[in-house]
């Protein structure tokens, strides 16, 4: 069966289709495979999939260390929602294990895990649909980063550039162990569902590469079972947040997907802009102004371009002004329904709950694979 699913094409907030197939995976051994590109865009999805029986498994996942804002929704959480609708098979990861990677785990981590789940309900992603699961409550899936990490050196997690550049944001003196194992932690959540395809930015790009690694080698070492994922290259165009850098919870430059109408207009007011009044849309020599055209054209559906030419010589404060309300009129649904459901704590937990139930299932038949396959099912 085809089915078509939408997805925004680079710089506008209009969509291109490609289609998907539906139908039920194969045994849990990988199939022999001809040699595939590491990553394919969003507009690349369609020819690399013809032909290809199985439904498409997707894992994707956020560390809970905060709210979820509009560059998560736009770069992201919408793209989820119509992978699933497509009938993509969604593994949903509220990774809090890699919480302690740069950080200490403390009293809110429950409550940012709860609330990653309401913000994931309130954009469309459907628990019936998609599984959605907590990293410490799949206990084979955190074993099967043991026989994992046999297949790598020190040498080759420590050049990884992507784990240097979050150590050092993360302002810590020491790498700790569990941060230089990362993207192996990493490979053992792909790897333990069979994903088919991981959406990533490209900086997260060297870390899929080692999952692949990963799966190569035990491929050759032991005998063929996992297969090598791709990484499914958003085609969305990065949002940066009030202080003109990439928006990021870690930066406290967000526009909040369950902030207020009030919070949201506060917020964008402190954007930054440029002195010229004659808005245009511009992305290399006027970002930040550009910024607040894209945001607003996301938020209509429309073109930048088009955006920016019906303020005209408006100046920034009416290009605020048009992104405030561009925002919350498009964020108003969510919200509405995120705030019925973050109330519910219990449907949230009982949701995690279902979620671990089908990820360990997963994860004990990999498990268990895995040990068969090196000599260990006693």
């Amino acid at each position: 069966m085809s089915i078509t699913v939408d997805v925004p094409t680079p710089n506008t907030g209009q969509a291109t289709s490609f289609p998907a197939t539906a139908g039920n995976r194969p045994p849990s051994a990988a199939p022999a495979q001809a040699e595939v590109p590491a990553f394919l865009t969003e507009a690349e999805l369609a020819a690399q999939l013809v032909g290809d029986a199985r439904r498409i498994r997707v894992l994707t996942g956020d560390r809970p260390t905060g709210a979820l804002h509009l560059g998560h929704y736009l770069g992201s959480l919408r793209n989820r929602v119509r992978l699933q609708d497509a009938g993509a098979d969604m593994f949903v990861l509220v990774a809090d294990y890699q919480v302690v990677t740069d950080r200490d785990a403390g009293a809110h981590t429950t409550g940012h895990a709860l609330g990653l789940v309401a913000d994931y309900l309130a954009c469309g992603l459907d628990p019936a649909r998609s599984t959605i699961f907590a990293h410490s409550a799949v206990p084979a899936l955190n074993q099967l980063l043991l026989p994992l990490l046999s297949l790598v050196s020190v040498a080759e997690l420590e050049r990884n550039p992507t784990t240097k550049a979050e150590a050092a944001s993360a302002g810590r003196p020491a790498l700790s162990a569990l941060m230089l194992t990362y993207p192996v932690h990493q490979a053992a959540d792909i790897l333990f569902c069979h994903a088919d395809l991981v959406p990533v930015g490209r900086d997260q790009l060297p870390h899929l590469e080692v999952t692949r690694t990963v799966a190569r080698r035990f491929n050759t070492r032991y005998r063929p079972l996992f297969t090598e994922p791709r990484a499914l290259i958003s085609d969305a165009p990065s949002v940066l947040g009030s202080d003109g850098a990439k928006m990021s919870k870690s930066r406290g430059n967000t526009i909040a997907l369950r902030a207020t109408a009030d919070e949201t207009a506060a917020v964008i007011k402190g954007f930054k802009t440029d002195p010229d009044r004659h808005i245009t849309y511009d992305p290399t020599t006027r970002p930040e102004v550009s910024n607040l055209v894209l945001i607003t054209a996301l938020c209509r559906g429309e073109d930048p371009h088009t955006v920016a030419e019906q303020i005209g010589s408006g100046g920034a404060a009416t290009l605020k002004r048009h992104a405030t309300e561009a925002v919350n009129e498009h964020l108003r649904p969510l919200r509405a329904r995120r705030a019925e459901i973050a109330a519910e704590r219990a449907l949230l937990s009982g949701i995690l709950r279902r979620g671990a139930e089908r990820a360990t299932a997963e994860a004990e038949a990999t498990l268990q694979q895995v040990r068969e396959a090196m000599g260990m099912a006693y």
